[in-house]
Parts: structure tokens; sequence; C-alpha cells
């Protein structure tokens, strides 16, 4: 997932704001990690790149 798109994206269930929890990456790129919403507190993760941010009973 591109860093730059942290600002962009938001939970789709209640449109707050993520913070990043992330575990493997570079300047731009993030590989492993979590978003977290600090409004809602759901937790969606990133895995080989790519943000899930599916509801947690489709994944």
């Amino acid at each position: 997932m591109k860093r730059r798109i942290l600002d962009i994206i938001c939970c789709p269930v209640c449109k707050g704001k993520f913070m990043l929890t992330e575990m493997e990456g570079n300047d731009t790129e993030i590989m492993e990690g979590l978003l977290t919403c600090t409004s809602c507190k759901r937790v969606y993760p990133i895995s080989s790149g790519i943000a899930n941010l599916l509801p947690e009973d489709q994944r």
C-alpha cells in the first residue's frame, strides 16, 4: 500500500481516520501492518502491500 494514500482513505464503517501500525515497509510502501480506526477502533490488516477494508465477517 502506498504511504501517500493514508491521507485519503478512511474507515468504511464510520469514516474515521486511520492510525498505522507498520510491521514491514519502506519509505514509499507499507507491506505488512494494521490500520486501526481512531473513532470506532475497528482494525483492518495490510498484507502483501494490500489493505483489506472489508468488514471482518467478509474477510
